[in-house]
């Protein structure tokens, strides 16, 4: 009675179960339950509403998952420990990928910035110092006559404080111990070692265990004798390097002198223009004086006002303008003294309106003196001296080469108990090697091309140097002329210049002369004036 019962309350089930499905979507029905679940019939009842399980092709087996997590023979609490182990592996791995991939740092900070439009921050160790740097002291040979230096002091400062005449210097003197290391190519080498051995012998094949420690000193000595002028061609090329050096460093000192001289001509100058510009100043406030007051007796319109007040700020302007040259020039003099720009110094303006003496020599006998005593184009052809040397060198590769050393040593065994110890001993050895060069893959060959085409190189630019040289002379002696040849003119210029303006200030003040023919005679004066320089420029080289 009561397995009828149940079939009648599982068959009402079913039967609403199938209404309510159909009224719902065909995605939206459940799957079956698998075999095994759901509710569980009577033994030999069938449940309505619930299809038979199909009967599977092949006998279902247990198996394992396809990444068992424990595999069969390992301990549960060693699984657990695999298992918590896993994250942390994978985040040391993964921050190893990313710190890989990264830019590397640079003290603590980014090596790169984080965007092409964000500025880099640097170290804080890097980052410059918000603090005032404290003014230069002065040198002690200089605070005495800071303030009235003349052109020798000015050249005797260049020349010991300037870096290019020190890192000449410098240049040279690596040059001549270059020099010193290659001349012992003629000298053997002797060599002294000190050798210690221990050896230890396992018995076997019916032989005994045997110890031995030795030690003993020995002295090797080898000597090129003959290589057909590559030890020759060496040598060579560094003497030439280093008479290169010497005659760069000579060279060096004639530029820091011409340079320095140019600052301080063009520093005088400066201050020459400044002073002709202070008076052009105090000539522009009296032109616009006379102008009111003749505008005010009614002699001059107020046009005549306005252009001299006009003519007056430009002269302010140029002024200042002078001003701010006068600190660029006075630095740059500073610069060429080895001394640093804001250097508080004076020099002295001695006024000297001598010419310099007339050229006696002609720009022949001038140029080939040049030649002759030009540091920098003796440099040139020592340059070229040492490719070719090297050509000597390069030969010599393919050459044979004969050589000998020897060898001497000592050699002392340490005793032990019960084992025989060898007596010390003497050996002596001597070689005589004769080495010949036969194939190399041409390589010497393409060394002695390589050599001589650089030899060649060299004099090119030598003699490219000779022709500046000779542009340089003809340039420098014809600018001499023509310089000193502009200084007498302008004098005489100046001078009737200078006359023509008091003319016409006093004729404007008397009221008989216009305001533009006062400026005109002025900016004709002024513009004498400022051109006359304190000595002539030399040219650059």
């Amino acid at each position: 009675m009561a397995a009828a019962a149940s079939a009648r309350v599982l068959k009402k089930r079913a039967a609403q179960s199938q209404r309510s499905s159909r009224t719902r979507a065909p995605s939206d029905m459940a799957p079956l339950p698998p075999a095994g679940y759901g509710p569980r019939a009577a033994p030999g009842v069938r449940i309505m509403g619930t299809a038979a399980p199909p009967k599977p092709f092949f006998a279902q087996r247990p198996m394992h998952a396809r990444f068992a997590t424990r595999p069969p023979g390992v301990p549960v609490r060693r699984v657990a420990a695999f298992q918590a182990l896993r994250p942390v592996t994978l985040g040391i791995a993964t921050s190893a990928v990313l710190l890989g991939c990264g830019t590397p740092g640079v003290r603590g900070v980014a090596g790169t910035a984080p965007a092409p439009n964000v500025l880099w921050t640097p170290p804080v160790a890097n980052q410059p110092s918000t603090a005032r740097a404290a003014p230069p002291e002065l040198p002690p040979d200089l605070a005495g006559r800071i303030a009235q230096l003349k052109l020798a002091d000015v050249i005797d400062i260049a020349l010991r404080n300037n870096t290019a005449t020190s890192a000449a210097w410098a240049d040279a003197r690596a040059a001549a111990a270059t020099y010193g290391a290659a001349k012992g190519q003629y000298y053997p080498t002797i060599a002294v070692n000190g050798t210690a051995q221990a050896i230890k012998r396992i018995a076997s094949g019916g032989v005994g265990a045997a110890k031995q420690q030795s030690y003993g000193p020995s002295v090797n000595v080898s000597w090129l004798l003959l290589d057909f002028g590559g030890r020759a061609g060496s040598i060579g090329a560094t003497r030439e390097a280093l008479l290169a050096a010497d005659w760069t460093h000579n060279s060096t000192l004639q530029t820091v002198v011409l340079t320095v001289e140019q600052a301080y001509f063009l520093y005088v100058g400066t201050k020459g223009l400044l002073d002709a510009q202070q008076t052009t100043l105090k000539e522009a406030e009296t032109n616009l004086d006379a102008a009111q007051q003749r505008h005010r007796v009614g002699l001059a319109t107020i046009a005549d006002v306005l252009q001299a007040r006009t003519a007056l700020s430009q002269a302010r302007l140029a002024l200042e303008s002078t001003q701010g040259e006068l600190q660029t020039t006075r630095g740059a003099l500073a610069l060429s003294m080895g001394l640093p720009a804001n250097l508080p110094y004076d020099i002295e303006v001695v006024p000297d309106t001598a010419l310099p003496p007339g050229l006696v020599e002609g720009v022949d006998s001038l140029i080939a003196r040049a030649m002759r005593e030009r540091p920098d184009l003796a440099a040139q052809r020592a340059q070229v001296e040492q490719a070719r040397a090297r050509i000597s060198v390069a030969r010599s590769q393919a050459l044979p080469s004969l050589s000998v050393g020897g060898t001497a040593s000592q050699t002392y065994f340490v005793q032990h108990p019960g084992t025989p110890t060898p007596p010390a001993g003497n050996s002596y050895n001597a070689t005589l090697t004769l080495a010949i060069p036969l194939f190399s893959g041409w390589s010497q060959i393409y060394n002695v091309k390589a050599a001589s085409a650089a030899a060649e190189a060299a004099a090119q630019r030598a003699q490219g140097f000779e022709q500046q040289v000779v542009y340089q002379v003809f340039n420098a002696y014809y600018g001499l002329r023509t310089s000193t040849q502009q200084v007498r003119t302008s004098r005489d210029l100046l001078a009737s210049a200078t006359e023509s303006e008091q003319v016409a200030l006093g004729r404007y003040k008397a009221g008989a002369g216009s305001l533009l023919d006062l400026l005109t005679a002025q900016s004709t004066e002024r513009a004498h004036s400022e051109c006359k320089p304190t000595r002539p420029e030399r040219p650059n080289r």
